[in-house]
């Protein structure tokens, strides 16, 4: 790692974006987080899912409906792909125009977002829902013309759902936050699918999951894999995987021993990944640091959205949902470039013989399957 440790980029990034903050290593620690989920999204996109995936969409909880979650992203059927259209250049890219381009269906409820606004794109901008759906825009390409769309109505129901957690300053001591963060985490992951964990009496974990009122039991990791492989419309029709991205700096997981928080998560998502500090530096290095000129505009809209203290305020352009366009650009053309590397930026915590390849291969098979059938 080109730096001793996260905490020296940390500290960096306190001293020259935020030092006119009160708390300017705090706020460099949120931007850490935000990385954290950018590295994430633009990952999915490079793997083929961004046409499958939403943020910060409600997930509900199994049996009880009415409680949900916002979760950072959930992956969900596509009911139907609209022809890619093209917005002309200058004419403002919102729900409403874009609904009008491709006819969409009258029983969708629009929304106010824009697409693009100000240079600004909005990932898995969702310009309508259903009851039952979610109409998603994503840009294609920005061309001399205007802006290439694509349109995917996506099911209400979510195959997979990630989340991502990261707390403290390396160094610090544990606190009440990092226990009540990984509490959270492992909440949502435990109530959210069909598929539900016990402890059984040897320690381990069993799975349950009910057809039609009966319940089926066997060892969690061996129905996962059978509902995932093998699974009929009534064991996918609840069903939702959940992952977790962890990236800790000395709290939850020191000196190669996981503790206790890592040990809840571990046992609550069905995959948890760790992204490692060398992984987290080569991205600010290679991205805000020190960027080769084809990805400078990374650099470029991460500093404009956080202007001196007291001055004017301005519009976020580096979060997983906005992105500055010429970011957005620069940001894909880094991950295509560099993938093998991005991927070994993560360990797999749990399953304990699992690897990244495993999970883009569940995420394939889940998303490949007949879901019109199923739903």
């Amino acid at each position: 790692m080109p730096y001793q440790s996260i905490d020296e980029l940390q500290n960096l990034l306190s001293q020259e974006v935020f030092g006119d903050r009160q708390d300017s290593k705090k706020a460099a620690g949120r931007a850490l987080g935000t990385f954290i989920e950018t590295i994430v999204y633009y990952l999915l996109r490079q793997w083929g899912e961004s046409d499958s995936t939403a943020i910060e969409r409600p997930l509900a909880e199994y049996g009880r409906a009415e409680i949900t979650h916002n979760v950072e992203f959930t992956l969900h059927p596509i009911r139907k792909i609209y022809s890619q259209v093209e917005i002309e250049k200058n004419v403002p890219t919102t729900a409403r125009r874009i609904a009008a381009k491709i006819e969409l269906q009258e029983e969708f409820t629009l929304t106010s977002n824009k697409l693009i606004n100000k240079g600004i794109i909005q990932n898995a901008c969702v310009i309508g829902t259903t009851e039952n759906s979610v109409a998603i825009a994503t840009p294609d390409r920005i061309t001399a013309t205007g802006t290439n769309i694509h349109v995917f109505v996506l099911d209400k129901h979510a195959y997979a759902m990630i989340e991502c957690k990261r707390v403290g300053k390396e160094g610090d001591a544990k606190g009440p936050q990092t226990i009540e963060k990984a509490k959270q985490g492992a909440y949502v992951a435990k109530t959210t699918s069909s598929l539900q964990k016990v402890r059984n009496d040897k320690g381990g974990l069993d799975g349950i999951y009910y057809v039609n009122g009966e319940a089926y039991v066997g060892p969690y990791a061996q129905l996962l894999n059978e509902i995932i492989e093998k699974g009929d419309a009534q064991q996918l029709r609840d069903f939702t995987l959940s992952i977790g991205v962890v990236s800790n700096h000395g709290n939850w997981f020191t000196s190669g021993n996981q503790n206790k928080e890592m040990k809840v998560l571990a046992q609550s998502y069905d995959w948890l990944l760790f992204l490692t500090d060398e992984g987290l530096a080569e991205f600010i290095v290679d991205l805000l640091r020190s960027p080769k000129r084809e990805y400078k505009a990374v650099k470029e809209a991460f500093i404009a959205s956080y202007p001196p203290a007291g001055g004017p305020k301005a519009a976020n352009a580096f979060t997983k949902k906005h992105m500055e366009q010429a970011a957005h650009k620069a940001l894909d053309a880094y991950f295509a470039a560099n993938i093998d590397k991005i991927e070994r930026w993560f360990n797999v915590i749990s399953p304990g013989a699992g690897t990244l390849q495993d999970l883009k291969h569940i995420l394939v098979t889940l998303k490949n399957k007949d879901w019109r059938n199923i739903l």
